[in-house]
């Protein structure tokens, strides 16, 4: 119940231009900025769907579906936040390397073990193009996939923390460790999307200090 009522705030909270961007990507209109999403479905992980959207004027939202608790139904949880100048201009100089996902991006070989089904789309007001893949041979798109897929996993963390701060405050120690090991090893991107919730958690009295502290140093490395 705690985890419903928790998601169904997110929800709330995020359904304005975010929703759209995702709504207008999954109906194939075309919205009236450029925008580039990716998607990745795969079954077994956490989360085992999420869509990721970011617009030209770096305005990004994240959707993803949650295993709920028990014999729940799955949830969806949603939210936006603000894309780094450098980071957008690197997702839209790739995407148009790849030639915007008009053509085939996957590499084809079928010996290669299944990381997710995955599609990046980009849309603007001339352009509508989607492309499925599982591993493509392209540079472009292999660095718009590994920086997607670490944005995605930074705004994941945000769902957890958001969850254990409001519910389960034991489980923050563990949780901010694992990001420190994968913020040392380059594998998140926009750690600055997620402050509000380090900011909550530092600012929180009942949380003791080493978690504060953890929160603290994460966010200045956002900074």
């Amino acid at each position: 119940m705690r985890m419903r009522a928790l998601l169904a705030v997110g929800v709330l909270a995020s359904a304005g231009l975010g929703g759209w961007m995702l709504g207008q990507a999954a109906m194939g209109g075309a919205p009236s900025t450029a925008v580039v999403t990716f998607t990745l479905d795969f079954p077994g992980s956490d989360p085992p769907h999420y869509t990721i959207a970011i617009d030209a004027g770096g305005h990004g939202s994240y959707e993803s579906t949650v295993p709920a608790e028990e014999d729940a139904s799955e949830q969806t949880y949603r939210t936006e936040f603000e894309v780094s100048a450098v980071n957008r201009d690197r997702i839209f100089e790739w995407a148009k390397q790849a030639q915007y996902f008009a053509g085939k991006i996957d590499s084809g070989k079928r010996n290669l073990a299944f990381t997710g089904t995955k599609m990046l789309s980009y849309q603007d007001g001339q352009r509508s193009f989607t492309a499925r893949y599982n591993y493509s041979a392209l540079d472009p798109v292999r660095q718009l996939t590994a920086l997607l897929q670490s944005v995605a996993s930074t705004l994941d963390y945000g769902r957890r923390l958001t969850y254990y701060h409001h519910y389960q405050k034991l489980a923050l120690d563990d949780e901010l460790k694992h990001m420190e090991v994968q913020a040392r090893n380059n594998e998140l991107s926009e750690i600055q999307a997620v402050a509000p919730v380090l900011q909550e958690i530092i600012e929180d009295a009942s949380v003791i200090n080493v978690v504060r502290a953890r929160a603290k140093e994460l966010l200045a490395t956002g900074k």
